[in-house]
């Protein structure tokens, strides 16, 4: 204090207000710096909001993974149901993509229930069609961008029960969960996505477990037709996700249920004379209106709904792996069903194909970083584990000091 009065006194008074003025603004600072520690229950309350979100992120998205498990397996094992009163697999598939009409306005109810606003159907409607473009949907664009889709879309499904035709549902689905490793190739050659070894390694497994299961049977008959269509199913689908990655891989959610909607128009208008065309050419005769299987066909439809909703809300609400997990959880659900009440027993070969099948798509869900991360994990661990051991050995060194003290022993300093 005796060095500051003796430069403030030949200070003029200006400059004295200004050391006055900084002096205060100092005691304040200190002040602040004192009130800093009633700021930390705010960041241990903000701490406390992050983790309760990402709980309740994880217990939603555990839920949404059973429901997605649960709808696929319902839907295959209804149309298996289905087929033995009604076998015409593409008036199923075409009946049930009609009721993608029903996903824009299921999301436009549950949009004005959480956001309330103001807008009706129509404005709504127009506001997501920027998905086709910045002058919205117009004919020609409609036709350009839904019609690949739909058709890339309805022989995925028609593929798919068809092979439900040929195979057990544990098969057929365990064989389209190799649509991972489709989409990884495709990506990796179209897309020029980042060369993963592992990745690689998860399609040779895919494409293992994919001759396996042809070889199951002994390469003839209805084994190798029905791996032949699950394969052509899943070879489709991932066709459709890379496309859809390509020219509408930025789409929000509202534009997604328009883009379901309007497939689902598409397949209404366009796809219509396909079935009509079967039943005439006897391919897949119906017989009367009345005697369709209503409930079943509905069954199928509605499930088939569901699990497109659970799919697309699904990575909006919770982490996209686990909706991944949910579709492969199907194969040990449809096994539980073919075993319980079907009575299906699986050789080792089939048992060995699904189990490969399995373990190719669960490396396919690593992320690009994953080796990376294993690394800085396994080097945090050595560090941990030899700062352990250093502090062992300098607490046992104390120890042994304290008691050849307490013993009377005297250290000599090496010289």
């Amino acid at each position: 204090m005796k060095k500051h009065s003796a430069r403030v006194a030949p200070l003029s008074s200006y400059s004295t207000q200004v050391l006055t003025s900084h002096i205060s603004e100092g005691e304040e600072g200190s002040d602040s710096h004192v009130e800093t520690p009633a700021s930390e229950p705010n960041g241990e309350g903000s701490s406390y909001h992050a983790c309760a979100n990402g709980a309740l992120k994880v217990l939603g998205g555990l839920l949404v993974v059973l429901c997605v498990s649960s709808s696929w397996v319902g839907t295959t094992q209804v149309v298996q149901c289905t087929f033995t009163s009604f076998s015409c697999p593409f008036f199923i598939s075409w009946f049930s993509t009609n009721w993608n009409i029903f996903f824009f306005p299921l999301y436009y109810s549950g949009h004005m229930v959480i956001t309330r606003e103001k807008q009706t159907p129509f404005q709504k409607f127009r506001e997501c069609s920027r998905l086709f473009g910045e002058d919205g949907m117009t004919l020609k664009l409609f036709l350009k961008r839904t019609a690949p889709f739909s058709i890339l879309w309805t022989l995925t499904n028609y593929l798919y029960l068809l092979a439900l035709k040929k195979l057990t549902a544990t098969d057929v689905s365990a064989l389209y969960c190799c649509h991972k490793a489709f989409v990884f190739l495709l990506s990796w050659i179209v897309l020029k996505d980042r060369f993963m070894g592992v990745r690689i390694v998860a399609a040779i497994m895919a494409i293992t477990g994919i001759v396996m299961m042809a070889y199951a049977d002994g390469f003839h008959g209805d084994s190798i037709i029905g791996v032949a269509l699950a394969v052509g199913s899943a070879s489709t689908s991932a066709l459709y996700k890379v496309l859809f990655k390509m020219f509408l891989g930025s789409a929000n959610l509202g534009e997604i249920a328009h883009f379901f909607s309007t497939m689902g128009f598409f397949n209404l208008i366009f796809i219509s004379c396909v079935p009509i065309i079967l039943y005439f050419t006897r391919v897949e005769h119906w017989g009367s209106i009345s005697s369709l299987p209503w409930g079943y066909l509905c069954g199928v439809a509605g499930l088939w709904l569901v699990f497109n909703i659970l799919v697309n809300v699904g990575v909006v609400l919770t982490y996209p792996i686990l909706i991944s997990i949910g579709t492969l959880l199907s194969i040990p659900g449809n096994a539980a069903v073919d075993v319980l009440k079907h009575e299906v027993i699986f050789s080792v070969v089939r048992l060995s194909a699904t189990c490969i099948i399995c373990m190719g798509f669960l490396l396919l869900l690593l992320p690009e970083e994953w080796d990376t991360v294993t690394l800085r994990f396994f080097a945090a661990l050595a560090d941990k584990k030899s700062e352990e051991q250093g502090e062992e050995l300098t607490e046992s060194s104390v120890h042994t000091r304290s008691r050849s003290r307490a013993n009377g022993a005297v250290s000599i300093p090496m010289a």
